[in-house]
């Protein structure tokens, strides 16, 4: 069984609908701060990659299997600052799907209300603990409660996806291994994605002098949050947009 894409071209997914539910599912515990949780899942993640088609189990396996000797090695400390200095300082790098697509401006804040509308809708709330377009979250969505939901929001954002697909193999770290994979089940890229790929490879997100906070990527990074408008200010402003300004 294969799902249904909408509002985009159809094309056919390389992997069947369980196959892709337990790669995200995976690849959504791997992209996530490796803990002392994540070594738990260790054994159960090796032997479900290892049924997994090639193209999307061997990158995913070569994670688990960096991080199985990590912690073997009494090193899991090395992994988890060299994880820190990747995803939590490192814009290029960062694992939110709208950043890319919309910087730190206030249309992000919107967009960000949009993934959480998306969640509502499914009957899920997203706490505070984490941004609602986090790779991880999105993953774990699709594979646990709407995986043709979450397959929307992915491909809606797939020109953002790729660019960091490119920057993690850029600086050679091994959470590469986990875009490469949630890759493989994707359709291949079509023209327009191409050329919105390389436009955020040459020019990177738009920005703004705005905060939006918390729909920041790291506190650090916010260079006015001061200005923030409130989730709520937000949310009242994209569904005002909805009806098309009319009160």
């Amino acid at each position: 069984m294969k799902v249904a894409l909408r509002r985009r071209k159809q094309a056919a997914l390389p992997v069947g609908t369980d196959e892709m539910q337990a790669a995200w599912q995976c690849a959504s515990l791997l992209l996530g701060y490796p803990d002392e949780e994540l070594l738990r899942h260790l054994p159960v993640l090796r032997d479900t990659v290892a049924q997994l088609p090639a193209p999307v189990g061997e990158p995913l396996g070569r994670l688990v299997a960096t991080i199985s000797a990590a912690v073997e090695a009494g090193e899991l400390d090395v992994v988890q600052k060299r994880y820190v200095d990747t995803f939590d300082y490192t814009r290029r790098c960062a694992p939110y799907l709208t950043y890319f697509a919309h910087g730190d401006t206030r249309k992000r804040g919107m967009a960000l209300v949009q993934f959480k509308q998306t969640y509502r809708r499914a009957g899920v709330e997203i706490g505070d603990e984490e941004l609602p377009d986090h790779l991880s979250v999105v993953l774990e969505f699709g594979a646990t409660v709407d995986l043709e939901a979450a397959l929307k929001l992915v491909l809606d954002h797939r020109a953002g996806l790729e660019v960091l697909r490119l920057a993690l193999l850029d600086r050679g770290v091994p959470w590469a291994d986990v875009l490469v994979a949630v890759c493989a089940t994707l359709p291949p890229l079509d023209g327009d994605e191409q050329t919105a790929v390389a436009r955020l490879v040459a020019q990177g997100p738009p920005s703004e002098d705005v905060g939006l906070a918390p729909y920041e990527i790291d506190p650090r990074l916010n260079p006015h949050p001061a200005t923030d408008p409130s989730p709520e200010e937000l949310e009242a402003e994209l569904l005002q947009h909805s009806q098309g300004g009319r009160s």
